[in-house]
This record gives structure tokens, sequence and C-alpha cells, in this order.
């Protein structure tokens, strides 16, 4: 069964459709969590632990309904389990997800009675940023459970993941280049960026370093001033639909997901995608984006691969983190995404689909009926 079959399109806030039974879905554990003391209500999702403890992030949103929670949070933990296996992590993969939303509803008491559900499942889970969540809430969860990551440096953690996101992103970039132009290089190649956030700006600047032209559009205009501040040469789309119709030779989507849908692939010029932007695909699956993109001969690197240095820094942050060690494994990324663009070629597939394939057999390699017990 392949990510494609559970990945919806729909946002968090969105209606989602009811969610078919776990024994469907193979699911290995759920557990809804609930503390009357501080309203916190949450739900935390391990997919597999077949390659060891489940690792994700919490999701801190105000969605509509739990069945909404619920759906995001079992979608995104499979997720978790096809990156994790796929970048070569020892984890299987996990979510979590508070409901509320987190510019009224966070407090110290809620995250640490959090904490403490995560603490209660011995290590099976290991939680981490995601949205809504900060470095600061992590350090409030990690007073009540020893598996907590994404910590500030004062605290023992990696603090930012956003340098090591960027970075693998871009080995993503080169590798695609080198599989659509034959050479790596992204000099004098135009990279279109669609926001220009954290990860974004950073990734702006590493391409500039290498010769690359660089077109932006963010609808935080504060955010596109900061960047030009530190480099004018950069130029400026007026938006997201201007920008995929420019004549670029990548797109980085570095925003929202969804980005894109039917009608950006049908106006899109870029030969490759790649960017940092989580669920880029709207419709997954046979007949789905992925393979409209190969269709019309735009090559796409697999986003939940090329922006896994996040999750690569927290996993290091388990062992006594170490930039060199989580920079050097995530230059990994290059060889990663190239392989996954040479079994797709091999096998007439989309990137997605060749994804997909490795991940499932670097997991089933364990035997899938393993399960991480917890830590005493």
């Amino acid at each position: 069964m392949t990510t494609s079959s559970l990945i919806s399109p729909t946002s968090p806030s969105q209606v989602s459709p009811p969610a078919p039974a776990l024994s469907a879905l193979g699911h290995e554990q759920v557990a809804f969590c609930h503390d009357k003391a501080t309203g916190l209500r949450a739900i935390i999702s391990i997919y597999t632990t077949a390659l060891g403890p489940a690792l994700g992030g919490t999701r801190f949103y105000p969605y509509a309904t739990e069945q909404a929670a619920l759906w995001d949070v079992l979608r995104l933990s499979r997720a978790m389990a096809y990156k994790n296996a796929l970048c070569g992590l020892d984890h299987g993969g996990g979510k979590g997800v508070i409901i509320g939303d987190p510019a009224s509803d966070k407090s110290e008491a809620l995250l640490r009675a959090y904490g403490r559900f995560v603490e209660s499942l011995g290590g099976r889970y290991v939680t981490a940023c995601d949205v809504g969540t900060y470095v600061a809430d992590m350090d409030v969860i990690a007073k009540e459970t020893r598996f907590a990551t994404g910590r500030s440096e004062a605290n023992g953690g990696a603090g930012d993941s956003s340098v090591l996101t960027a970075f693998g992103v871009f080995q993503g970039m080169r590798a695609s280049a080198a599989h659509v132009w034959g050479s790596s290089s992204l000099a004098g190649r135009t990279v279109g960026i669609a926001g220009v956030g954290k990860v974004g700006h950073l990734l702006a600047g590493l391409l500039l370093e290498t010769g690359a032209r660089v077109v932006v559009t963010d609808v935080n205009s504060s955010a596109v001033e900061a960047l030009r501040e530190q480099h004018q040469e950069i130029d400026v789309a007026k938006d997201a639909f201007e920008l995929v119709r420019s004549e670029l030779d990548v797109y980085a989507p570095c925003a929202l997901g969804g980005a894109l849908d039917e009608a950006t692939v049908g106006v899109l010029k870029a030969k490759v995608v790649c960017g940092a932007a989580n669920n880029q695909l709207v419709t997954e699956g046979p007949g789905g984006t992925a393979e409209a993109l190969m269709d019309r001969g735009i090559t796409y690197a697999p986003d939940f691969l090329v922006n896994a240095g996040g999750v690569i820094q927290v996993s290091d942050e388990l062992h006594g983190f170490n930039f060199a060690r989580a920079k050097h494994r995530t230059a990994g990324i290059f060889e990663a995404t190239a392989s996954v663009l040479r079994v797709a070629a091999d096998k007439g597939v989309s990137p997605a689909a060749a994804a997909d394939h490795l991940a499932e057999e670097r997991m089933s390699q364990v035997g899938s009926n393993r399960i991480w017990l917890p830590t005493r």
C-alpha cells in the first residue's frame, strides 16, 4: 500500500472524509489524549516502529472536528514513516496533533500535560516541532518527557532546523539538475522560490552562492523585503500566479502544501520541481499530479525526501547533537534523490511512486511484525 492511498489533498481546516478502519490503513497504534485540568485534547499516531522509535512533530491546530484531526494525524504519521525510511533513518513514522488555537489555547500546563502523554508511550514516539509548535514549546514539553527533540541549544537541543532543511532541498535540487541537464551545477539556472520564510530565505542564499538567478514571491511582503536587504540581486514576482508562468528552470514551492494543483502544472515552464513545502501534490496516486508532471516532462523531486534535513537534525539530537555529523547525513539527500530519479526512469513511473517503492522496500527488510518496545 503506497502513500498515495492515504494522503489527502485537503488541508487540516477543510472537512476531511471519514477515516477508514485502522486495520485497513496499517497504523500500529493511535492514542487519544485528554487532560481535563488543562483542556488538552490531542491524538498521537504511530504508523510503524519497524525501523525504530516513531519520530515526527506535533502540530497545534484549530481543527474543526476531532474527525479532521484524526484524519490529519493518520495521514501525517504515515508520511513520516516514508520520509524516515527513505532518508535512511532508523526511525518509524509518528505524529502528534493538539486540537486548539495555539494563539489562545497554548499554555505551559497544557504542553506539560502533553509531554506526560508522550512519556507514557515509553519512547515509542519521539516528538519535535511542527505547525503551531516551536523550539520554546519543545523545551516545555521536555520538562515532562525524555522523548522531545527540537529543543533549544541552551536545553541540550539542536535549535532551529531551517539551516539543514534548506541545505537538504539544495542537495535535492542539485541531484535533479544532474538528472535533467547532466550537471549538478545550478550556475546560470533560474530558480523560482514561492515562500521565503526561514527555509526559502536560506535556500535563496545557497542558490545565489552557486551563481543561480533567483526569482521569489511571498504573500508576506516583509519576508521579501528582508531577503532583498541581504540580496539586492534577487528578482521579485508579483505572486505565485506570475512566478509559475515565468521562464524558470526550477520551481521551488517553499510555503504551504497543495502548491502543485492542476492549473499550476498546466502552465509551469520549469523542468524541475524541488521545494521544501510539504504535501505539494494536490492529487496523489495513479492519474494524479505526479503523473501529470511526468506527462509534461517535468521532473518532480519528492518533497518528503528533499525536505528531510529537519528530521535528520532532530534524529541526530537524540545522540547528542553534532552539526557536522547531521550536515554530512543531510548531504546524503543528493544521492537519495538521484536514486529515486534513476528508479523512476528505469521503471517508467513517477518519482513519487519510485520514492514510495524504495521506502516500502527498506521498511520491509526488517519485517512488518517488529514492534519497538517501550524504553524503561
